[in-house]
């Protein structure tokens, strides 16, 4: 008989990631921030916020444990196997285990034609949005199959399934490739107790959104032409991201949730 996925739950632990130990890839802004801080709101024992900007993590570790969550920032290129290693390393001998993972380190060029990008940006975008993620679940793996089970999500993108905006190409290539790679690796995992999903979100007011549209005065016209008439926010996406790494989602399995306004129902 197949056992009913449950939380590692603390005694009287209470949320959806009760007791959990959670990693957040990229987690010093934007969603990974907003996810780190809803793991600790519902009930995360341990949060490890793993990125390149030390001030940023170390602000979000800070929230995190003012949510009531251990929290820990290890400083990680996620492109860097070496690095990646070092993050999950420090993470069991920190804390035992890995519960759930948020891969959600992303980059994304600058806007401009296919036949002016460079072989160096491609590389840039690729290595962050797939190497990166390729590498993050090579070594969670390592670790969850051998506890026993898990749970990772994988922050993809609506520009993985469609991409109406010119300019953008590696980077909706990129995330198409992150879905694919997602699907594959839930399909060998489930059978061995590791459940792995992804969240799209959508038009989502982070840095590289508003970079993305030419700056703040540009997320209006990105906002008329959404069902919704408005942008997400990160803390939408991190609720999602949540649901999809708890045990209130048990039979989703290689799954990509789109936290995304409408968009891709338009």
């Amino acid at each position: 008989m197949a056992v009913i996925e449950q939380s590692a739950s603390m005694p009287g632990g209470r949320g959806k990631l009760a007791g959990d130990v959670c990693l957040v890839t990229g987690g010093g802004s934007g969603i990974g921030r907003a996810a780190a801080l809803r793991m600790a709101a519902e009930g995360a024992a341990s949060i490890v916020v793993a990125g390149r900007r030390a001030e940023v993590g170390e602000a979000a570790a800070a929230a995190c444990r003012a949510a009531g969550a251990e929290a820990l920032f290890v400083p990680a290129d996620v492109t860097d196997e070496a690095d990646v290693a070092r993050l999950l390393r420090t993470t069991v001998e920190r804390f035992g285990r890995l519960d759930v993972a948020f891969n959600n380190a992303g980059h994304q060029e600058r806007r401009q034609p296919l036949e002016e990008q460079t072989a160096q940006t491609f590389d840039a975008v690729f290595d962050t949005n797939v190497r990166a993620v390729f590498l993050c679940l090579k070594h969670q793996l390592a670790v969850m199959l051998a506890q026993g089970g898990g749970r990772i999500v994988v922050n993809a993108s609506v520009s993985g399934v469609r991409n109406p905006n010119p300019g953008f190409a590696l980077y909706s290539a990129s995330k198409a490739a992150v879905i694919s790679l997602t699907r594959s690796a839930a399909m060998e995992c489930a059978p061995r107790g590791v459940r792995i999903n992804a969240v799209a979100p959508g038009r989502v007011v982070t840095d590289m959104m508003v970079t993305a549209a030419g700056g703040t005065g540009g997320l209006d016209a990105v906002a008329a032409g959404l069902p919704l008439r408005r942008m997400g926010r990160p803390e939408e996406v991190a609720e999602a991201v949540v649901w999809l790494a708890s045990p209130e989602s048990a039979y989703v399995v290689g799954h990509v949730l789109a936290a995304d306004g409408g968009f891709l129902a338009a």
